[in-house]
């Protein structure tokens, strides 16, 4: 299994793309300065994928759009080896989660934006003031003499509620669910004052400022779940992410099937994660982050609890959940292989933060390179334009491939500011973006 697929992707050929419908939303919001479109593809759907994404941004210039592909992120992973030639270049690239949402970060950075806005395609923006909610407070002191560098929003389903659906947990999700934990968590954060300190982290809904995001980057080999391990991530290195609770989008994600991959990607994710902070909180300059912290949601995740949690949920899957092959083999042989990419690559994390303020501050607000970028993807445009046209006039119908495609749009509210200062063999299965709940973190 390799990283880099996704159960949660849109055909070329979808009559309804996500993001159209997310483009329409960003249409009414005021502040739009840019909007960078990442642009997920397999090599053999790209030259398609771009076509329909190009012909979709086309409809909506008022958003300034720069779509990223494949073509404008080797240019910019060739500067990356420049300014920093013994990082990984999987550490920022259109492949795996956590190193697409560096590239956002990258780009942002590369461009001189001193915020960025993530939102994912599946969501849209409910009001013309989603922005300036976005920004509310960002840079300012809270009531602690804190700076508010990184804030969260939240979600609200299609039927307008702020919290899980916690239903009849199926046998095999008994040990497994997070809803009631997280409900329990956001119920208490909705009820106290706008701001407070985060134990969630909503990915299509964060907004991070360039002193955060010069500190922190996203963590490459987190198998899922990067939005909420960006919240460890900020604490590690000494800062907080803090929740809004009047911000918030709609999140209209497609069905997605109970897969034993999905299954896997959590155990990977978790015990991956546990591993990760245990390293960290033995290295010096790092903080500690304890599950006691992080109570009652997410902490009992990175508890001594989740190895019971694995072990109980694989084998009552393995007999009575969906695929039992598919599940004895996570009882029998995924449960051990977790664990050893745990402990492989669980001190990868720090050695980036070591990497990463340098690779900030040496591509923060290159001209030269920020012209080659948006010549190169205006470019792109241009061709997938005049290829449209072309197939058009010879009343030939364009040809389309129904493989996936996955797209992040990134509004970025930004201003002119001066470059932030630079702060002192097992493979994971196959990435996944769980869409199983309007508002459960991944």
């Amino acid at each position: 299994m390799q990283v880099g697929s996704y159960d949660h992707a849109t055909a070329v050929d979808e009559p309804l793309p996500e993001l159209a419908r997310c483009l329409d939303s960003l249409d009414d919001v005021r502040g739009v300065i840019r909007t960078i479109i990442l642009l997920v593809a397999s090599p053999s759907a790209e030259a398609a994928a771009r076509a329909r994404v190009n012909a979709i941004v086309r409809d909506h210039p008022a958003l300034n759009p720069l779509v990223i592909g494949s073509a404008e992120a080797r240019l910019i992973s060739g500067r990356i080896d420049q300014v920093c030639p013994g990082m990984d270049g999987e550490t920022v690239s259109l492949r795996g989660y956590g190193a697409i949402r560096n590239m956002g970060l990258v780009v942002s950075a590369l461009l001189g934006h001193d915020v960025v806005v993530f939102m994912d395609d599946d969501e849209v923006a409910l009001s013309s003031e989603f922005l300036v909610e976005a920004v509310w407070g960002l840079g300012q002191l809270t009531r602690q003499d804190l700076r508010l560098l990184a804030k969260t929003g939240h979600f609200i389903d299609e039927a307008g509620s702020h919290i899980a659906n916690e239903g009849e947990a199926k046998l095999w999700e008994r040990w497994w669910s997070k809803r009631a934990e997280f409900n329990s968590w956001m119920r208490g954060a909705l009820a106290g004052t706008r701001i407070c300190r985060s134990n969630y982290a909503c990915g299509g809904c964060l907004a991070i400022h360039a002193e955060a995001y010069s500190r922190a980057p996203f963590d490459p080999w987190i198998t899922r779940g990067e939005d909420l391990d960006y919240l460890f991530d900020l604490r590690l290195v000494g800062l907080d992410l803090w929740f809004d609770g009047s911000w918030y989008a709609r999140h209209l994600p497609p069905e997605t099937p109970d897969e034993p991959n999905r299954f896997l990607q959590d155990v990977y994710r978790w015990l991956y994660e546990r591993a990760k902070l245990a390293f960290c909180a033995n290295r010096p300059g790092l903080r500690k982050v304890t599950p006691d912290s992080l109570m009652p949601y997410p902490g009992r995740w990175i508890s001594s609890e989740l190895d019971g949690r694995i072990a109980k949920t694989a084998l009552v899957r393995a007999i009575v959940g969906p695929d039992h092959a598919a599940n004895f083999h996570i009882w029998t042989h995924g449960r051990r292989e977790a664990r050893a990419y745990a402990e492989q690559n669980a001190p990868n994390y720090a050695r980036l933060l070591n990497f990463w303020p340098s690779v900030i501050d040496g591509l923060w607000n290159d001209e030269a390179l920020a012209q080659a970028v948006i010549e190169l993807s205006a470019s792109k445009e241009r061709a997938t334009s005049a290829e449209g046209a072309g197939q058009a006039s010879a009343a030939k119908p364009a040809a389309t491939l129904a493989e996936p495609v996955d797209t992040q749009a990134a509004p970025a509210a930004a201003q002119d500011v001066p470059a932030p200062a630079p702060a002192a063999s097992h493979e994971a299965p196959s990435t996944h973006e769980s869409a199983t709940s309007g508002k459960e973190e991944e």
